[in-house]
């Protein structure tokens, strides 16, 4: 005889079992070793231009070879010397000239195969931190303002197409997470973080720069909505192009609008805005909007990255 009680059983195994095939599952509710995905958001220094080969102050190799940094940054090379690649971290970034970008972490996966960009140092430094595997989601592309590309809907007017393309992407990748990734079939994941590297163009003229600040605590509110994670963390690096002898009005403002955003209640312990402007080198090129290009200041902007998400995660 089949009571109501066994059929509610019955119903429950069903689903339990139906979930588990899933894998997928919100913030909280991940099975135990759960794959943690990251956002790496932005326009083109998200992508990154930070040079990798060269024997000149600025390069990433020559930081690993130079006795003045190398013990510094010994764990990006093994032991030939070869960029070391990360077995529990993984990345998706947009492709590049038609050719698709994901795999394993390592150098390479900035805005070309010869750059790098902050995904690198926020990669190694949440990979030492977590547990669990982690896959980083890079989707950034050059010259995108947030008051018109990544314009979020809370904000009125037109949705930015970087905006709404961010949320296909994203969506995207996670749905097609085996046929992407096969060594983390089966894996449940948890969208654990987003970090936000952006401000040029915004900063380019004052009717943007007013409202960066509103649009910004707009893009973090929607974005969450998006992905269906209430609170989810949020790391803002802000942007210290040209140090602290930066004396544009515009980008002062830019960067005292991101340092606000946190300070608002709501957002209070879920985001953090880190400084940057103490990673600013003068070399190798004169590209200030770019930081000359100096790949230790892209690894330098990730690891701050890095080390504010996993204290948000710890809270």
């Amino acid at each position: 005889m089949v009571t109501r009680g066994t059929r509610l059983s019955t119903v429950l195994a069903a689903l339990a079992g139906a979930l588990a095939l899933c894998g997928c599952a919100r913030l909280g509710q991940a099975a135990e070793h759960s794959l943690k995905v990251f956002i790496l958001a932005g326009q083109s220094n998200m992508e990154g231009v930070g040079q990798v080969e060269g024997d000149k102050k600025g390069f990433l190799r020559h930081l690993v070879t130079d006795p003045k940094t190398a013990k510094r940054y010994a764990h990006l090379v093994d032991e030939a010397g070869k960029w070391a690649v990360r077995d529990d971290v993984w990345i998706w970034c947009l492709p590049h000239k038609g050719q698709e970008r994901k795999g394993k972490l390592t150098v390479g996966y900035g805005a070309s195969s010869r750059t790098i960009g902050p995904e690198l140092g926020f990669g190694h430094i949440v990979g030492d931190r977590l547990d669990d595997p982690v896959l980083l989601i890079k989707i950034a592309w050059g010259g995108r303002s947030l008051a018109k590309d990544f314009r979020p809907p809370s904000s009125g007017g037109e949705v930015g197409q970087a905006y709404t393309d961010l949320v296909k992407h994203t969506r995207d990748v996670l749905a097609n997470l085996k046929t992407l990734f096969p060594d983390l079939a089966g894996t449940g994941y948890q969208i654990a973080g987003f970090g936000w590297h952006q401000g040029w163009n915004d900063g380019c003229s004052w009717p943007p720069t007013k409202e960066y600040e509103a649009n910004l605590a707009n893009f973090i509110r929607d974005i969450r909505k998006e992905l269906g994670v209430e609170a989810l963390p949020f790391v803002i690096a802000n942007s210290g192009f040209a140090g602290w002898q930066q004396k544009v009005d515009r980008r002062l403002a830019i960067m005292k609008a991101q340092a606000a955003v946190p300070e608002r209640k709501e957002f209070k312990g879920n985001v953090v805005c880190v400084e940057t402007r103490d990673f600013f080198r003068g070399y190798p090129s004169r590209h200030n909007y770019h930081w000359n290009n100096n790949g230790e200041t892209y690894y330098l902007v990730g690891e701050a990255m890095g080390k504010a998400m996993v204290k948000l995660l710890g809270r």
